[in-house]
């Protein structure tokens, strides 16, 4: 007779939104006799950083049968509670400050709550493999009557308090990372849904809006359909929600296995009426086509390092290109494939992926691999010289998927595709669960190369890959683009001569944020944080900067006062002609019989 063993109850509850304080229960039943160890995350997978969320525990706990336990903490975010008496249930009890309104962690006020499990689930040691069950409850007061619930965490319909739909209530966990893996979206918030692969969608809205939740979900249904044909139907859930927070002016996402939680910009929604496709718009459909892919590329196809993942520490990989590079690549893709958006609307999102790459000094120093391995100490923790040393392993990862599918099409005469090898790393890894070896997408593109061409051609394919990871190279566009009939266009940013920096966003001064390497400005001494105050002794402001320059050629000296803290300082700047870092993509009319079908397979129209 098989020993089931007994689940890991949590109950969690906006104790006090006012205050923005979260209260949390965790039961074990058979805690270790030799005293029960505790921890939460030190980060959360999809954002490689250390984030130490046990620095937001506020106050702490524990007891059995209703007398108290003594808890030691043991390190910066893990506690051990006193032995009990044998067949005592171990109650530990925490409050949790939430006011992070990030996709990362957890935010609480009186108009809405959201959390991640990895900021307010400590786990207890030996025990993550159990069932968990987690009692979602309404805050307190006639204010929260109408809040609802939205999650994909499923309901424990069959525990005493189970919840409705979108109720609070039970809901319920193979295991503690499936825990941890399902954020939870309360409050009062605008609810569209659509079904894809016969599966259901949820698309939930908090905070003020006016979006037009019928167009959105058409052209989300739109995307995520054809992502699911990609890789195969049935998708790998039976439930998605895409949990939404709409702010005046924000931007972000994070992947989990069956949902994803957004920050939006009001303004990048679609409006009832809204003409046309709004660049704000085709941004947010991006980052949800980015985040949805990854409910295949990294939430299952996901690195051996990450299999399982140890949230203690720094999970180290020099794959990230691929599955968050990959990604990039295919999330405007999909806009274009499934007819969201136009080819031309494509061309342009694909021509502005190379021009960031283009004016990132950085990328000439530092692979993509090499970034993926430090993405723990440099990409997520970026300062001033971030772009003089170190490259995107989003957005430089983007454009070798482009050129490695050009590449296996072309090679192919069209046979094989990029799609093939994520198909082939689906069935392989995906399906199975067994994490990709560091050599693994090599093999991949091997093994497609080979079945689709030759041997020798999967060979050259997964040599090629390789070097344009680990070297520093510009990726050959202009050429393979060409084979597809895309002209490749590169021009100067702007009419004048350049300075080398970026100013600071916001503000009227002419605060530096980055001064470029092997620009003007760090020639002539001036540093991020400078505030220029004068050129040739007038005065200089953000907004004034570019139609001062513009009355300059390249090679003329000008004076530059600036501010250096509280010091003033002088600096004679030789300026340079703008780079030809702008890259516009345009498709050819004719383009021949070869490169038009080619290009048919590629982006479809």
């Amino acid at each position: 007779m098989t020993n089931v063993l007994p689940p890991v109850r949590y109950r969690i509850r906006p104790h006090r939104p006012d205050a923005h304080l979260f209260e949390v229960d965790c039961l074990v039943s058979d805690p270790d006799p030799a005293g029960q160890v505790f921890r939460l995350p030190a980060w959360i997978p999809g954002s490689y950083m250390i984030r130490e969320f046990a620095r937001n525990i506020v106050s702490l706990r524990a007891c059995a049968d209703d007398e108290p336990v003594t808890v030691e903490k043991l390190d910066k975010h893990s506690w051990r509670a006193a032995p009990v008496p044998r067949g005592a249930v171990l109650a530990l009890s925490y409050e949790v400050y939430a006011w992070d309104l990030s996709v990362r962690a957890a935010h609480l006020d009186s108009t809405h709550g959201f959390f991640n499990g990895t900021s307010v689930f400590l786990a207890p040691d030996g025990r993550r493999d159990r069932p968990c069950l987690v009692d979602i409850q309404r805050p307190d007061g006639n204010a929260y009557r109408d809040w609802r619930v939205v999650t994909a965490l499923p309901r424990a319909r069959d525990v005493v308090g189970a919840a409705w739909a979108y109720g609070f209530g039970v809901y319920r966990a193979q295991d503690y990372d499936e825990l941890i893996d399902h954020p939870v979206e309360m409050g009062r918030f605008t609810l569209a849904h659509f079904d894809a692969g016969g599966v259901r969608h949820d698309i939930a809205l908090t905070g003020r809006h006016d979006c037009d939740t019928e167009r959105l979900a058409a052209d989300l249904q739109r995307v995520c359909k054809w992502q699911i044909e990609l890789f195969g139907a049935p998708p790998p859930m039976d439930y998605y929600a895409f949990l939404t927070m709409v702010v005046g002016d924000g931007y972000g996402g994070l992947e989990h296995r069956a949902s994803t939680a957004l920050i939006a910009s009001r303004n990048d929604l679609p409006w009832k009426g809204m003409q046309g496709l709004p660049d704000g718009y085709k941004t947010f459909l991006g980052l949800c086509s980015h985040e949805y892919f990854h409910t295949w590329n990294v939430k299952r196809i996901k690195p051996a390092a990450f299999a399982p993942y140890d949230l203690a520490n720094e999970n180290y990989t020099r794959l990230l290109w691929a599955f968050e590079g990959f990604t990039s690549y295919y999330d405007d893709l999909a806009l274009v494939r499934s007819g969201v958006i136009a080819l031309e609307d494509y061309l342009g999102l694909l021509g502005k992926t190379i021009s960031n790459v283009l004016r990132s000094p950085g990328r000439m120093k530092q692979s993509v691999a090499d970034s993926s391995f430090d993405a723990w100490i440099k990409y997520y923790r970026q300062d001033e010289n971030s772009p003089n040393a170190i490259v995107s392993y989003y957005a430089k990862g983007a454009l070798i998927a482009l050129a490695l599918d050009l590449e296996l099409r072309a090679a192919t005469d069209g046979g094989a595709a990029l799609d093939d090898v994520m198909r082939l790393l689906w069935q392989r890894h995906g399906r199975t669960g067994a994490g990709v070896p560091e050599d693994g997408i090599f093999q991949a593109v091997s093994d497609v190369g080979g079945a689709r061409g030759s041997a020798a051609l999967g060979k050259r394919l997964s040599r090629w890959l390789k070097r344009a990871v680990e070297g520093t190279d510009d990726l050959p566009l202009p050429r393979l683009l060409k084979s597809f009939g895309v002209d490749y266009c590169a021009e100067a940013a702007g009419k004048g001569p350049t300075l080398g920096i970026k100013l600071a966003a916001g503000g009227g001064e002419a605060r530096i944020a980055n001064v470029f390497e092997g620009g003007p400005a760090q020639a002539a001494g001036l540093s991020a944080g400078d505030v220029l105050v004068a050129l040739d002794g007038l005065r200089v402001s953000a907004s004034g900067l570019e139609a001062s320059l513009c009355r300059c050629v390249a090679g003329d000296v000008v004076e530059i006062h600036a501010f250096r803290r509280d010091e003033l300082m002088q600096f004679s700047v030789v300026l340079a002609a703008q780079p030809a870092d702008t890259i516009t993509l345009k498709l050819r009319p004719r383009p021949g019989a070869k490169a038009a079908s080619l290009r048919h397979g590629w982006l479809g129209g």
